[in-house]
């Protein structure tokens, strides 16, 4: 077996003054780490174009003390992961692909050590929580209008003040992940049982019709089982063939560490399914086809248009109201029937996105942005 020295000498040979950057994420005992692994294969071969050297890195083994860490790298030709002493990194990718492996104490306090350390640049700390997110977006009056009316569902009788204002509401949890947990609540107040409560199941969603706002409230009781959920003002959306859709945008820094758009996807809801999501039954469309058969040809690019002004106006408005180091977030956007845009939801750990355009051009940003990172010198986070 190799001496140490030897073994710190050709980590130093494979480094060769190449930037290095490095996947955060878990460990796991069956299969060494967590999280999206043909994702981080990808990643690892687009960084090699740009002249990276890319590994996955757990948080186990994350040590800002040494100059090389234990981390995985992808053997192509096997199909197999190794571990391997690789160079300590300069920019550190936070894949973590679950909020409760985030919030353990061990890796919270490793994040926020990179987040102080000069050596070292973290993009994307941690998840956004929905309750902050909207709390944020209301602070400046460029975003404000773009977000639906948004309360903590706290009290039956909050939710009753709400549903006098708004008759059709979201419910989310304030912690939730591709529209797991979703309900919707419909009054109809010429009905015998006016609550109509919709709750988002794998791929469909179950109904349940209440009498009582008291009834209603028991019964979302014993959905949410003491998770902190936000309710939200339902729109009712631009529709495709009677099912609803929305607008996906992905939102990177670009190598001038300046925000752009992506791409923007569509998603299409499933028949039976109250969210777009594609693991809930929603399917990718294309933007340009729904929106024209909603509007027009003329109003669909006004609103394209309008969707990446807006989409930038939110980046950059959450950088601001989180004070954190963002390089890419992704937004979902509804469109109502006149043309308004609303903000839904925005991600700190955007999904793969399936239009291989955005795809491709995707990996390509995340090291755009960390060649510009490179050659930055220490600031604090919440730039640009």
């Amino acid at each position: 077996m190799e001496s140490l020295t030897a073994e710190q000498e050709s980590v130093a040979e494979i480094r060769a003054g190449r930037p290095v950057l490095a996947i955060l994420t878990i460990d796991d005992e069956l299969q060494l780490f967590r999280g999206n692994r043909s994702n981080f294969a990808d990643l690892i071969r687009t960084g090699q174009q740009y002249g990276f050297i890319v590994y996955v890195l757990t948080a186990k083994n994350l040590f800002l003390s040494r100059s090389s860490l234990k981390g995985y790298v992808y053997d192509e030709a096997g199909e197999v992961w190794h571990q391997r002493l690789m160079p300590f990194p300069d920019i550190i990718y936070n894949r973590i692909p679950l909020r409760e492996d985030e919030m353990q104490k061990s890796v919270r306090n490793k994040i926020t050590a990179c987040t102080k350390d000069p050596r070292v640049k973290l993009f994307n700390p941690s998840f956004f929580n929905k309750w902050s997110l909207f709390e944020w977006l209301r602070q400046s009056k460029t975003t404000k209008p773009f977000i639906p009316t948004t309360r903590k569902l706290m009290t039956v009788s909050g939710l009753g003040k709400m549903m006098q204002k708004h008759p059709y509401i979201y419910l989310k949890p304030e912690s939730g992940k591709a529209g797991k947990g979703i309900m919707t609540i419909k009054l109809q107040p010429e009905k015998q049982l006016p609550y109509l409560l919709k709750i988002q199941e794998d791929r469909k969603s179950a109904t349940y019709n209440c009498a009582t706002l008291g009834k209603l409230w028991t019964r979302i009781q014993k959905q949410s089982a003491g998770e902190a959920y936000i309710a939200q003002q339902g729109i009712q959306l631009a529709s495709y063939n009677d099912r609803r859709f929305d607008l996906r945008t992905l939102v990177q820094k670009n190598e001038r560490g300046k925000w752009e758009v992506t791409g923007i996807g569509a998603r299409l809801a499933g028949f039976s399914s109250i969210t777009t999501h594609v693991p809930r039954g929603g399917m990718i469309e294309d933007p340009e086809k729904l929106l024209v058969s909603s509007f027009n040809a003329e109003q669909a690019r006004k609103i394209l248009i309008k969707t990446k002004q807006t989409s930038l106006m939110i980046a950059r408005q959450i950088e601001r109201g989180s004070g954190q180091l963002l390089g890419e977030m992704s937004m979902d956007l509804g469109i109502d029937s006149t043309g308004n845009i609303w903000l839904f939801e925005a991600n700190s750990k955007p999904m793969k996105f399936d239009e291989p355009h955005i795809r491709q051009k995707s990996l390509e940003r995340i090291f755009q942005y960390s060649s510009y990172l490179t050659k930055q010198k220490p600031e604090k986070a919440g730039g640009a």
